[in-house]
């Protein structure tokens, strides 16, 4: 009896063992599934997307929906025919977005390693189902955009070390030994100079020391001429010359209104300049006044008499009959 207690007991104990055994198994199962965004309680769909280069992505990678992992990369192989890679990733059925959305392939990480993030859309179109293959999109990573950045620097970088060497061979070929001598001479001239300039400046200095009063009393003077003059323009400004050059400005319209009517011929210094038959009247006068005075010399007795006894008065005669 004792001993078929004890039988019963050990085979008690193996069934618990064995029990918490399978336990753990499921619990590592579930857990491992739940790490991975899958579950053991809900079926899965299949879906595909094809890439020109997957370096870096693994089997059993998640696969997320904003950063939640709703599946995971299933299989990794060449597409029939072709040198494209052909990817299979499974998601939870219960996940319901467009056909139209794209599986981005992206850097998980800093120390390498690739994952899939579904950009999911919401459109009008026909819904994922499973077997569907989704549109393939690949997101620059760290690495790619160092990259790119690094380029075009390295290609700058590459430009000025090859200037840097021409300029390097250009002045080796100038500090030969002529050029190295031609050199020395030169800063031996410009160490002379900058002695001497250090003299100029100290003799300048010493002569201002010297002058400093004069110059302040010059500065004086001509801060007292600008106060003079200062004064003068307030002066000026203080001064009716606005009067004066209204004055000026009326004097200037009268004497052009009087060249106007000079020039139109107007009053009697005008009819003088303008006036043909007054210029020719005043000629003829002055030709005969001319006349009156060569007959008065030729023949004063003919204006001038003087009898005692009175004398007959000759007629004028024109000198033109004599």
């Amino acid at each position: 009896m004792n001993q078929s207690k004890r039988y019963a007991l050990k085979l008690s104990n193996e069934i618990k063992a064995a029990l918490i055994i399978f336990g753990g198994i499921f619990l590592f199962l579930i857990g491992f599934n739940f790490l991975n965004g899958t579950s053991l309680f809900k079926s899965e769909n299949t879906h595909f997307a094809v890439y020109e280069n997957v370096e870096g992505l693994q089997i059993g990678t998640k696969v997320t929906i904003n950063g939640l992992a709703v599946g995971k990369v299933a299989g990794i192989d060449f597409l029939p025919n072709s040198a494209k890679i052909l990817v299979s990733f499974t998601l939870r059925n219960d996940v319901s977005f467009s056909k139209n959305s794209a599986a981005e392939l992206y850097e998980a990480g800093l120390i390498g390693g690739k994952s899939i993030a579904i950009i999911p859309v919401y459109d009008n179109a026909a819904k994922l189902k499973d077997g569907d293959t989704l549109r393939a999109t690949i997101k620059p990573g760290l690495t790619d955009v160092v990259n790119q950045q690094i380029a075009p620097l390295q290609q700058k970088l590459e430009s000025v070390l090859a200037n840097a060497d021409s300029l390097f061979i250009g002045v080796n070929d100038v500090l030969n030994k002529d050029g190295r001598n031609n050199l020395s001479a030169t800063l031996v001239e410009l160490s002379g100079t900058v002695k001497n300039i250090n003299a100029v400046a100290t003799s300048l200095d010493n002569l201002l020391t010297k002058q400093k009063g004069n110059l302040n009393t010059t500065l004086d003077n001509v801060a007292a001429i600008s106060k003079n003059v200062n004064q003068l323009s307030d002066s000026l400004a203080q001064s009716n010359i606005k009067q004066s050059i209204q004055s000026f400005e009326t004097t200037l319209g009268r004497l052009n209104t009087l060249l106007s009517d000079l020039e139109q011929g107007n009053g009697s210094m005008g009819k003088l300049l303008k006036d043909e038959k007054l210029y020719n009247n005043i000629e003829a006068s002055t030709k005969e006044i001319e006349l009156l005075i060569k007959d008065l010399k030729a023949h004063p007795k003919r204006y001038v008499h003087f009898s005692l006894f009175g004398k007959k008065e000759e007629p004028y005669q024109d000198q033109k009959n004599e």
